[in-house]
């Protein structure tokens, strides 16, 4: 496993707060927030992942991408100081930053446990997957600063468990647990903290199975038509679906199932 060493190399030298390394064996890299006990995020290093993800974009040994922590906790937030040290300017392009796992094309996975506050919450609320333990507790705990919630986290949250329950959460910076998170449909999974990087492990390899071509367009779709009419998501999902009719990709699937094999995809 070898760390970052391509594609914008020199803005990606001196890392703020957390590591990346590439596996390219397994096609995974994970980025690691590494300030523990807590996983304080920095206003730099909001900037930095948001390179980091565009880098990982372009790497060609990646197919999966995941977003994890060291210690017990994943993330209790954001550098509270750093938000009145930061300009208007600056301030309003944090959740363009935050947004960098939902732009990526790429499968993007958040592992988490302990607390995952603030802007660790919205950070995994960009991820595409959400594996949880019963250790996890999930909050947007701006308002006991008198703020709101500033990188898409109240807005990503409504999407998914709707109003009501976004409200309680960001209304009363109410902590939600890793098994209500997965009841409400937040995570995919509720694992034991000892069980989330074996249960990781499984998700990355079974994503690396599907078509690479096919899972980039299966999540720009979804991306595209969050906030579409049902007929025009029909729409674009019925040109998308044609498009890939003509891949490599879709012959190889159709012929290994015919076949009575495991197909062999390569993202064409």
């Amino acid at each position: 496993m070898t760390a970052l060493t391509h594609h914008g190399q020199a803005q990606l030298q001196a890392l703020d707060g957390f590591t990346v390394e590439v596996d390219a064996e397994r096609e995974r890299a994970d980025i690691i927030l590494g300030r523990p006990p807590f996983n304080i995020v920095s206003m730099p290093q909001r900037d930095q992942l948001c390179a980091v993800f565009e880098a990982l974009e372009r790497d060609e040994r990646v197919r999966v991408i995941v977003l994890r922590a060291q210690g017990e906790h994943f993330s209790s937030g954001g550098d509270i100081r750093g938000f009145l040290e930061a300009s208007p300017e600056h301030v309003s392009k944090l959740a363009w930053n935050v947004a960098a796992p939902a732009r990526c094309s790429k499968p993007v996975i958040a592992a988490t446990r302990g607390f995952c506050f603030g802007v660790g919450f919205e950070l995994s609320l960009a991820c595409d997957f959400r594996i949880a333990t019963v250790t996890t507790q999930y909050a947007l705990p701006e308002q006991k600063l008198g703020q709101i919630p500033g990188s898409g986290g109240s807005a990503r949250l409504q999407k998914m468990v709707g109003i009501g329950r976004t409200k309680d959460i960001v209304m009363r910076s109410r902590r939600i647990s890793g098994q209500q998170a997965y009841d409400w449909g937040i995570a995919v999974d509720c694992v034991a903290d000892a069980a989330l990087e074996s249960a990781t492990d499984a998700l990355v390899d079974e994503l690396r199975a599907f078509s690479p071509l096919a899972q980039r367009t299966a999540k720009k779709l979804l991306n595209d038509t969050e906030d579409a009419p049902l007929s025009i998501a029909i729409e674009l999902e019925g040109h998308c679906y044609s498009r890939l009719r003509s891949s490599d990709d879709f012959r190889e699937g159709v012929e290994a199932f015919h076949g009575k094999r495991k197909p062999t995809f390569r993202g064409s």
